[in-house]
């Protein structure tokens, strides 16, 4: 007697309507959660933790900067791999997920930069110099806004998937000179203090703050990328349907004289 093998977590959820009420569950849990602990974090960064000895409150921009930093890099290598899922395997929800991150990289690369503006200003006396790791994360955002209007341009969804997928793997490149651009050259930045190999080193009121918005940030992502795949997938559905109900052109006989 042969059984059916259960369906794994790539191919239950390919299904839109499967999608739509794992949705339905995560997206609200994930948004509180969200809200939580970025909450938490911004009361840990910003009244609980000390001053820095050298930058004073200024360091408390930190706590906002460098988690979009990361995600920054974060949503834009889920686009790239979500852009390989699609491009090579076919998933046919894979082409949404990377569309649907897209603008939340974005937005988490705009709020790096501004928040990084406002921190350097106090910090080296100018709001933007053309350091290394300023000019690839200002790249990164433009690729980001390059990535959607491909998307724009191109009416239909599969040859628009295809082409951005190609212009997101190509891009891709810039994620790891972003991450040791600081190591490569020399760089007003400095070098990894919390995902080393020797461990964090910088002190523990300061990590707690970190990590806990980048958790708010992850979760933050992942609420909002529900919501925008969620909003994509009705957008398809209901242009299928228009297109679905045009009503087809019929040629009608001349009555004869």
């Amino acid at each position: 007697m042969m059984t059916s093998k259960p369906a794994s977590f790539w191919t239950r959820y390919a299904n839109p309507t499967a999608f739509q009420r794992l949705s339905n569950q995560i997206a609200p849990l994930a948004g509180g959660a969200a809200i939580a602990f970025i909450a938490l974090g911004l009361w840990f960064g910003l009244v609980a933790s000390p001053a820095d000895y050298q930058q004073g409150d200024t360091v408390r921009i930190m706590y906002v900067h460098v988690p979009a930093a990361w995600m920054a890099m974060a949503c834009y290598t889920s686009m790239a791999i979500a852009s390989v899922a699609g491009f090579v395997w076919k998933h046919p929800l894979a082409d949404v997920a990377a569309k649907s991150t897209a603008p939340i990289g974005a937005t988490f690369t705009a709020l790096a930069l501004v928040t990084g503006a406002l921190w350097g200003q106090p910090t080296w006396g100018t709001w933007w110099v053309w350091d290394a790791r300023l000019t690839s994360v200002l790249v990164l955002f433009f690729m980001y806004l390059g990535y959607m209007a491909l998307w724009s341009a191109i009416d239909e969804p599969t040859r628009a998937a295809r082409i951005a997928a190609v212009a997101c793997l190509v891009g891709f490149i810039n994620v790891p000179i972003i991450k040791f651009s600081v190591d490569w050259w020399n760089s007003l930045h400095q070098p990894a203090s919390v995902i080393r190999a020797n461990g964090p080193s910088i002190d523990g009121s300061m990590l707690r703050p970190l990590l806990l918005m980048a958790f708010g940030y992850t979760l933050a992502y992942v609420w909002l990328l529900f919501v925008n795949m969620s909003a994509e997938l009705a957008e398809r559905r209901a242009a299928r349907l228009l297109a679905g109900a045009r009503p087809t052109a019929t040629l009608v006989a001349e009555p004869a004289e």
